[in-house]
């Protein structure tokens, strides 16, 4: 099982942001144990930091990094995804990068908290809790 990880779940760790953080920790856990592949943009690595830029150094930063890297695959943002999300006319633009992206990665499914902003992707998005209780 192929996901791409909304920034809003991984936020909900990093930032243990309740009631979410328990939801968010098990689809973490899923990745990290190989029961799936868990994709992160590196747009959405960029959004981490600058939602948390108060909370991170330098050197946290990297910590962040390293910690994800060792769950999730980074994937690179292509030029294709931008031409494909601006053909997508999505109100939310980073939001349709990221259906496009998980169209590239053929993922199975998006995992976010903000399901309607995906409804009009070829991709099925589940909050973690809808995703955990189809397992």
């Amino acid at each position: 099982m192929r996901l791409l990880i909304d920034g809003n779940v991984v936020l909900d760790v990093l930032q243990k942001r309740e009631p979410h953080c328990e939801d968010s920790s098990k689809i973490w856990k899923l990745c990290e144990t190989g029961i799936a592949e868990g994709f992160l943009s590196t747009l959405t690595f960029v959004n981490l930091v600058y939602v948390m830029r108060k909370e991170l150094s330098p050197e946290k930063i990297e910590e962040v990094l390293v910690k994800l890297s060792l769950i999730f695959q980074f994937t690179e943002l292509a030029a294709s995804d931008l031409s494909g999300a601006t053909g997508m006319h999505w109100r939310d633009f980073e939001d349709a990068l990221q259906a496009i992206t998980a169209e590239r990665l053929h993922a199975d499914y998006i995992v976010t908290r903000n399901v309607k902003d995906f409804s009009g992707g070829r991709i099925p998005a589940y909050t973690p809790a809808e995703l955990l209780a189809r397992l």
